[in-house]
């Protein structure tokens, strides 16, 4: 089963096709995965349409499906997949990112230590905090 990650949502979508770098939805599952609509101008949110490029529509759109990858790309917002695992992430692009950014306010998260107890970074607020990332993969 395919997993879409976007704006902190993971979302798994039965229905969806992969191939290669290309991520197949149907019309319904769009807007679950991505926050847009899928609609005759193109791809809409709230008031802000994005039409489907004239060259590449052939190639972005199969009946009822659309490769929101592709479009992703074609957006500039970058995009990531595991094929093993069936995983996408839908990344923001910079101007958002930047603007969360510019509080230098890192999200609230909470995360186990080393023997299992339970941390959220804002009870460290107001103190400097140092974290180690690590992953095997």
């Amino acid at each position: 089963m395919v997993r879409v990650i976007h704006d902190e949502v993971d979302i798994p979508l039965p229905d969806a096709r992969t191939f290669g770098d290309g991520l197949w939805l149907a019309r319904a599952d769009v807007e679950r995965a991505t926050g847009w609509d899928w609609k005759p101008q193109g791809l809409c949110r709230g008031n802000t349409c994005m039409p489907l490029p004239n060259a590449a529509k052939a190639a972005m759109v199969d009946g009822e499906r659309i490769d929101v990858a592709s479009f992703w790309r074609h957006a500039g917002w970058p995009v990531v997949h595991d094929a093993a695992a069936q995983i996408w992430v839908l990344g923001t692009d910079a101007a958002r990112r930047a603007e969360a950014m510019a509080t230098l306010n890192a999200p609230d998260f909470e995360l186990p230590d080393l023997d299992g107890g339970m941390h959220r970074l804002s009870d460290y607020r107001g103190r400097r905090v140092f974290m180690v990332a690590w992953a095997s993969w």
